[in-house]
């Protein structure tokens, strides 16, 4: 996407001073105001990692995943419900510090979501733990930061948390409550959590960004900021790993994602 923005200069005219015949005439000082439109790409540094037409670059099970009109669907049906979760993974590397930004659409019953920093999991085709920008049909928590297969809730809707190291030893699921991590501390809101809802529109496109930089993990829908994420827990933090969508478990649902594209920070 282009945007233009206009930038207004001042343009100083000098004064010119002359005589004809007994008489002096002196013009006066004048400015004015001239618009310079200036094309500025959105895009500037960023990578296209789907192009539009087919599903190079990318490894899905066909059974779900497929191109159509310029987008990645993800669908599931009747015939084709799951017992866990799956992704499409991008191949073109393991990102750490990046910008990543796409257009989304799902239907109300759909669940999904856009995993980074993430490790496969081993034994599963097409299954990644790791953090997730959440994506759901209901926006009941579009744009909160899940840890999918680990840490559970890293921050919900409207929080900045810090995410501190596991109280108790073993297991990751000991030091989870009510599908959060027992180390979430919230830091602030960033907003009544029921009016930042509301910036998701409802079976359309909307954009999701996700900046990722150090231990620090931002999740943006429409340009509002859903959670900020500062990840202080060494043992179970990640600072690099695998991308992906994803299409979860539950009733038939599509989602589609178009216009993607990252940006190594």
């Amino acid at each position: 996407m282009k945007n233009i923005f206009k930038i207004t200069s001042l343009v100083a005219i000098s004064s010119l001073t002359f005589s004809c015949g007994s008489g002096q005439q002196k013009d006066e000082a004048a400015t004015a105001n001239e618009e310079v439109a200036v094309v500025v790409d959105d895009n500037d540094g960023f990578e296209k990692i789907f192009d539009g037409e087919t599903l190079n670059g990318w490894d899905g099970d066909a059974t779900y995943w497929r191109v159509e009109d310029g987008s990645i669907v993800g669908e599931i049906t009747e015939a084709t419900k799951l017992d866990r979760n799956h992704f499409i993974v991008y191949q073109g590397g393991q990102p750490a510090d990046f910008e990543f930004k796409a257009e989304f659409k799902i239907t109300e019953a759909g669940n999904s979501g856009v995993n980074y920093r993430s490790d496969a999991v081993e034994g599963l085709e097409h299954a990644l733990k790791g953090y997730q920008a959440d994506i759901d049909g209901k926006n009941n928590y579009t744009g909160q930061n899940y840890e999918e297969r680990k840490r559970t809730t890293l921050a919900y809707i409207g929080q900045e948390t810090k995410i501190n190291p596991q109280e108790k030893e073993g297991d990751l699921r000991a030091n989870v409550e009510k599908n959060a991590w027992l180390g979430l501390e919230v830091v602030k809101e960033l907003g009544d959590r029921d009016e930042m809802r509301k910036v998701v529109k409802s079976n359309d496109w909307n954009e999701i960004r996700i900046v990722a930089k150090g231990n620090r993990l931002q999740h943006y829908i429409n340009g509002t900021l859903m959670s900020d994420v500062t990840d202080v827990d060494p043992a179970n933090s990640s600072s690099k790993g695998y991308l992906g969508m994803q299409v979860h478990v539950g009733p038939p649902m599509q989602v589609a994602y178009r216009n993607i594209y990252l940006k190594n920070l």
